[in-house]
């Protein structure tokens, strides 16, 4: 039978309001009809028939609203699916955390797996597999699991999410979605850790709705950065910008990995933080626990400042190149911060140029330990998000 004229096309206008209102959804949290309203520009009766649909889909669902003390019937408040959900992946020098995470950003289950040595990308799969196999009774609570995204800390290629260079990881073109994919018979997605930790604080965290942003991640392997300027996240014509690990703030620093001597991932690291705590490996809060009840010693409390000292000398850097109203810290960063927060700002306020240190804010990435997991389960939510009806058709022709 002949399509009817015109028909493409309303399909494709109605794929477009579904996806407009579920990534509303997921990204702004619950919203009653009359705020999607608002937000979408359709009329009601378009929005009560796109929630339905979503709903019917299993995509959210309504619930009641609190009374509001207001003459009429209240809306019903529109929730994405938090059932709905991806597993997310972030292999390190030191341990592989695999996370179930939900639409919403709702993380439903964090575990990090310490290992002795740093994990080929065979035992890095090969962990995230028997995690995954232990998180039996969390996936069987789920509607459906949708795909897998790894957070890597290092370059990955955005065409096929092979990992080019992962050099703590001694990771060198590494087919990696192939590999889970293979593992676990999702569809799979990676990218650069620091680059998703930006994108997970711009939607979820400490820099929603802020259109300049430099963003640093701590790890065990190293620094890396990303930045948002004027609302457009910074990929660089291959992909691979956001390498601020490697800026120089030492001249006569230490020998780096990448060849140049004083990089500033060198220069501030875990391994010299732990090392002055007299710990092996520690996880965030762990880290955060011991360095406050060092406060008072006077041989970590030197380590710390010379630390915080070289990456003021790194932010002021920035400050300068990207003119952020905000700067956010996280992984051991944001513990970093916290030891001595007006060391770092005072370090800033004076050394950037025309007094651009002194109005430029400072924080914590407020996403904490789930920060490079929702960053990370953001590739994987993209097909949804992007065409739901398309996505939500082909899961239950598969079912």
């Amino acid at each position: 039978m002949p399509t009817k004229p015109g028909k493409p096309g309303s399909e494709g206008i109605r794929a477009q309001n579904l996806a407009r209102v579920l990534s509303l959804l997921h990204r702004s949290g619950p919203l009653s009809r009359a705020e999607l309203t608002r937000l979408t520009g359709f009329n009601r009766s378009t929005v009560g028939a796109l929630t339905t649909e979503l709903g019917r889909r299993g995509l959210a669902y309504e619930t009641e609203p609190a009374a509001a003390g207001r003459a009429g019937r209240p809306s019903p408040r529109v929730h994405a699916n938090e059932r709905i959900a991806v597993l997310a992946v972030h292999p390190d020098v030191d341990a592989v955390t695999v996370g179930l995470v939900g639409l919403g950003g709702t993380v439903h289950r964090r575990i990090r797996h310490e290992t002795e040595t740093c994990p080929s990308i065979a035992e890095a799969v090969d962990i995230t597999r028997t995690v995954v196999g232990g998180m039996a009774s969390s996936l069987a609570r789920m509607d459906r699991v949708i795909g897998i995204g790894a957070a890597v800390p290092g370059l990955v290629d955005s065409t096929d999410g092979s990992v080019r260079l992962a050099p703590h990881l001694k990771w060198e073109d590494e087919p990696m979605t192939t590999a889970l994919q293979d593992a676990l018979g999702l569809p799979a997605y990676a990218g650069n850790d620091a680059t998703l930790g930006t994108l997970a604080e711009s939607v979820f965290g400490a820099a929603v709705g802020e259109a300049n942003v430099v963003y640093l991640n701590g790890s065990a392997s190293g620094i890396g950065g990303g930045a948002i300027v004027g609302g457009v996240p910074l990929g660089g014509a291959a992909g691979f910008a956001g390498e601020l690990g490697h800026t120089l703030v030492r001249t006569d620093g230490l020998p780096c990995h990448c060849g140049r001597s004083g990089c500033l991932e060198t220069e501030v690291n875990l391994g010299g933080l732990l090392e002055a705590l007299g710990l092996g490996h520690a996880d965030l809060d762990e880290l955060e626990a011991a360095m406050a009840a060092a406060k008072d010693s006077a041989g970590f409390r030197a380590v710390a400042e010379r630390q915080l000292d070289l990456l003021g000398e790194a932010v002021v850097n920035f400050v300068n190149i990207f003119n952020p109203r905000t700067v956010l810290l996280g992984g051991f960063l944001g513990v970093l911060w916290a030891f001595d927060p007006e060391r770092l700002h005072r370090a800033v306020a004076a050394g950037a140029i025309a007094g651009l240190g002194g109005s430029v804010e400072i924080r914590r990435a407020a996403l904490g330990a789930d920060l490079l997991l929702v960053g990370a389960a953001e590739l994987a939510f993209s097909p949804l998000l992007s065409d739901p009806a398309a996505l939500s058709n082909a899961a239950s022709a598969a079912e």
